[in-house]
């Protein structure tokens, strides 16, 4: 998604830079720190999140740069003085990222990124970490349960969802949402930036527009045909369903591919349309459904003789809840001496653990989840819980790691996410209200009180 000669370094706020001003004049600036991403609750309702967007912020670090055009920019509006230009001139990240692999389920409190370095290196990544963050974790979140709500992913029984967002969001936005779908099983995108940068199958045939096109349905229909033969996808909405339906069977035949529905009763409509197609002896061609799609809707459509479905303006905007509310903030700083010291904010309602943490998902004997157990100075080992660790390195002393970016990237994290899921407790899959599916456990350091 980023060009080669695409800084991203002013996909940012301006304190990000006036901080880091002070800093350096004041010394203090060259303090290693780490940083936590996370999200103290869950939207109301969820029961678990779904971590994206890290393979976005890791291919987006590399053009983290600031380059002249950027530092004339700061310059001419006077934003940071001389001392913090010559920073930024040779500003890049050379400290260590932590975090949760994409694709992977968190609960409130879990520490999905750590970034360790500097003030001052890692003061500047807060913004573009957690607009990346909070938004394609939204998306995936919303997702996933879209996913559950229609069976599962298709490789597991589900039947498949498409994600055909794009033109209800912005441009950018909609090529993260098609790819923050595919990290939670989404089958295909209709987003061609997205299939290109990041390897996704992509769908698409015709919209209403097509139809009326032409003076008949007919003539729409047999010019589809033509272009893609019988097994493409008929919009059979355009006015008369039942006459639709029949005009598509007449011209493409028993090999006629799909039908798409996109209006009125869906449920209703599978059925008879369901039945209207296997009694003109198409008992092979799928229904698609699509019109404003969320979770809710697709788990109504269970019992409907429905293949597959498009999800668009519910899942690009998070199903409700278009942000993770992820955070960025300051758990752990050396002191003068270089000693690490432990902070956190005391804010009432927005208080933060101090200190770098460890965690570990807690599975039981039949290797189902049973609580997210967070560790601050006490090794996890000596935490009396087992199971597995959640955190993986993903960037070494500025060089990202392998494996977590591309359409490599998304191949694994979707890879993460099937089993993350499959470890949860049935009451994930609960579209109801409720309290998160495990809770979230923090192990006090040895010897805190």
């Amino acid at each position: 998604m980023w060009g080669m000669a695409d800084s991203t370094a002013l996909l940012t706020d301006q304190y990000e830079l006036t901080m880091v001003q002070a800093a350096l004049r004041s010394g203090a600036a060259h303090r290693r720190c780490t940083f936590e991403v996370f999200s103290r609750k869950l939207p109301p309702g969820r029961r678990y999140g779904v971590v994206a967007g890290t393979g976005r912020v890791l291919e987006g670090l590399e053009q983290f740069r600031f380059g002249q055009a950027e530092l004339d920019f700061l310059e001419s509006r006077g934003i940071v003085d001389d001392a913090a230009l010559d920073f930024l001139a040779g500003y890049r990240f050379s400290g260590e990222i932590t975090g949760y692999a994409e694709g992977e389920v968190y609960l409130p409190g879990s520490p999905v990124l750590q970034v360790t370095a500097s003030f001052a290196e890692a003061c500047l990544l807060e913004t573009f970490v957690l607009s990346i963050m909070n938004h394609d974790s939204a998306v995936a979140s919303a997702g996933s349960r879209m996913v559950m709500a229609a069976g599962g992913p298709p490789e597991r029984g589900g039947r498949p969802c498409v994600e055909m967002g794009s033109r209800r969001t912005q441009e950018r936005s909609a090529t993260a949402s098609a790819r923050a779908a595919a990290v939670v099983g989404f089958a295909a995108t209709s987003n061609l930036e997205a299939a290109r940068t990041w390897g996704l199958p992509a769908l698409g045939t015709a919209a209403h527009a097509f139809t009326l096109l032409y003076d008949t349905e007919e003539e729409a229909f047999a010019a589809q045909v033509e272009a893609f033969g019988p097994g493409t996808t008929l919009l059979v909405d355009t006015y008369d369903v039942e006459a639709a339906v029949r005009k598509a069977v007449e011209i493409a035949g028993p090999e006629l591919g799909a039908v798409r529905l996109d209006s009125g009763d869906l449920v209703e409509q599978a059925f008879w349309v369901r039945k209207l197609l296997d009694s003109l002896g198409n008992k092979e061609t799928r229904i698609i459904v699509s019109s404003d799609l969320d979770e809710h809707a697709i788990a109504r459509l269970a019992a409907a003789p429905v293949d597959s479905y498009g999800v668009g303006t519910r899942l690009v905007t998070g199903s409700g809840a278009p942000t993770a509310s992820m955070v960025y903030k300051l758990v752990q700083r050396e002191d003068d001496s270089g000693t690490p010291v432990s902070v956190e904010k005391a804010a009432a309602g927005k208080a933060s653990a101090g200190g770098r943490k460890q965690a570990l998902r807690s599975v039981d004997d039949h290797g189902h989840a049973e609580a997210e157990v967070l560790a601050a100075g006490t090794p996890l080992a000596e935490t009396g819980y087992l199971g597995r660790q959640l955190q993986v390195p993903l960037v070494i002393e500025g060089e990202v790691q392998p494996g977590f970016t591309g359409a490599e990237g998304v191949e694994r994290a979707a890879q993460r996410h099937r089993d993350s899921t499959a470890e949860l407790p049935a009451e994930a899959h609960r579209l109801s209200e409720g309290d998160p599916v495990i809770p979230t456990v923090l192990v006090p350091a040895a010897g805190a009180p």
